[in-house]
């Protein structure tokens, strides 16, 4: 009987359930998009990869606008590609719509160049930032006491009666920064999307 008894206990451990010989993929599609919560979210706003390079002889512009997909539609295009059975011909493609309201700079970063990448060394803020770009720095902005910058809006409502505030850090950038970057929200009232909370990029400023 103890001999029986060995071998059913061995015959259950080399039949175990299915998660311990093939875990289920957690890309399948009711765990979309099969990624961390962080790295989801990241994808769904959408990421600057890397900015086009520099050219100082072309009038100060940015570099990338943030836009919200509004739909699709379908195009009749002629194609230009020589040496394909298409070329000049016409084919039907699929077509995003883009809304994009006009963004709101609400300051800068300035970068230095270091042997290790990009180090950032200053930093300025505008005098007022709008409720929707507050909204984006909680996590539940009914709860909270709605405090953010209002040191800084202080310290810069101070600085204006003396003269041209934070002059001192501007300053500072113009004489050592390689890059600047201005940070840009968007005016996510304007758009019909039931939300409240303004998206926030880092848009490199060339030229």
């Amino acid at each position: 009987a103890g001999l029986v008894r060995v071998s059913r206990a061995r015959a259950q451990q080399s039949f175990s359930p299915r998660k311990d010989v093939s875990p289920q993929v957690r890309a399948s599609a009711p765990w979309l998009p099969g990624l961390p919560a962080a790295e989801a979210h990241e994808a769904t706003l959408g990421k600057i990869k890397s900015f086009p390079k520099d050219d100082p002889s072309k009038p100060p512009h940015l570099t990338a606008f943030m836009s919200y997909k509004a739909g699709m539609t379908h195009i009749v295009r002629d194609v230009d590609r020589p040496g394909s059975k298409l070329h000049k011909k016409e084919i039907a493609e699929a077509v995003s719509i883009l809304e994009a309201p006009p963004m709101i700079v609400v300051g800068f970063v300035g970068y230095v160049e270091t042997p290790r990448g990009l180090r950032a060394l200053t930093s300025v803020w505008a005098g007022h930032l709008s409720e929707e770009c507050k909204r984006r720095f909680y996590k539940a902005w009914h709860k909270s006491k709605q405090k953010a910058y209002t040191k800084y809006h202080k310290r810069w409502a101070d600085a204006s009666k003396e003269g041209s505030p934070m002059a001192a850090e501007i300053d500072r950038a113009k004489k050592y920064c390689q890059v600047i970057r201005a940070i840009c929200h968007t005016q996510v009232g304007k758009v019909k999307l039931g939300q409240k909370k303004a998206h926030i990029k880092e848009i490199q400023i060339n030229g």
